[in-house]
């Protein structure tokens, strides 16, 4: 019996089934995911997967922190080639030296700064270093390396070195997943520090931050302090969000729109603190809490 063939259309036609067999199976995987709950046998999955990666993640920052520093430091220096090669013999160890102290340095004041977070409102708090980045504008989402192993749990607030952060929002062992609060999902309870204007402050998709829902009659100008109202139980009281940038009066509205400028640069947040507890009394605040280098309001 002669062998079968196959003719060149039912070849081209190959592809295209295999294409339609992932496209429906990843749907399959998608829809079963977004249903299942946490403890689910996808999310345990994705546990496991992020708990392994996140060591890898973390030596990967490390490994290349000096070298980042390294290139910043000969990027200002103005000597030619040929003179930088003829001091690197002579100064390498002196260079490295200072590479270590700066990086010190400057680990050490951000230790500071988010201790004094902690340390002035009566919260206890867990330390981590950011070890993966946003990957997309659509979903504003950090990685840190502070689990279950350190007390870690869904929901806890995240503040950066001037102020709120985000909020855990997936634990594993040796690392959290944080969404900022430019995310579009994000939402806080706050108002204005000079007035008391309550208000939403919610991400976008854009990532800009904006408070919704103040009143026309509030009294509102660029460079007012927003923070944490403490209502609805999601975020303690008295947390700094960020400054006013801009207000604007929409025709036919009820209420102001209000740019906010965010208390950190997200793009340039390497430490946070995960706050763990709730101080006794919140409303006995004296003042909404951030480090001497943030930003103050009317």
């Amino acid at each position: 019996m002669p062998p079968l063939k196959i003719s060149p259309s039912e070849k081209k036609k190959r592809p295209y089934l295999w294409l339609i067999v992932m496209v429906v199976l990843s749907l399959a995987l998608i829809t079963i995911y977004a249903r299942e709950d946490n403890g689910g046998p996808l999310h345990s999955i994705r546990v496991a997967v992020q708990t392994t990666i996140t060591p890898v993640g973390q030596a990967g920052k490390w490994g290349t922190t000096p070298l980042r520093d390294f290139a910043a430091w000969t990027a200002g220096l103005g000597t030619s080639r040929s003179e930088l090669e003829s001091l690197r013999t002579q100064n390498a160890a002196l260079r490295a030296q200072i590479v270590e102290l700066q990086e010190a340095a400057k680990n050490a004041s951000a230790q500071a700064a988010l201790g004094k977070i902690a340390t002035a409102t009566g919260y206890k708090g867990v330390n981590a270093d950011v070890i993966g980045l946003p990957v997309s504008q659509w979903q504003q989402v950090i990685v840190v390396n502070a689990g279950s192993s350190k007390g870690i749990k869904v929901e806890m607030p995240v503040l950066g070195a001037n102020g709120l952060l985000g909020q855990v929002i997936e634990v594993g062992p040796n690392y959290s997943k944080v969404r900022l609060i430019t995310d579009q999902e994000s939402g806080i309870a706050s108002y204005l520090q000079n007035n008391r204007a309550q208000g939403i402050t919610r991400g976008s998709l854009s990532g800009d931050l904006t408070m919704n829902f103040v009143s026309m009659e509030a009294t509102v100008t660029a460079g007012d302090t927003v923070i944490t109202s403490g209502l609805g139980g999601v975020f303690p009281k008295g947390l700094i969000i960020g400054q006013v940038s801009k207000v604007s009066k929409e025709i036919n509205s009820l209420y102001k729109t209000i740019q906010v400028q965010p208390a950190n640069d997200m793009a340039q947040v390497e430490k946070v603190i995960i706050l763990t507890n709730t101080p006794p009394d919140t409303n006995n605040l004296p003042k909404p809490v951030a480090s001497a280098g943030s930003q103050g309001g009317n």
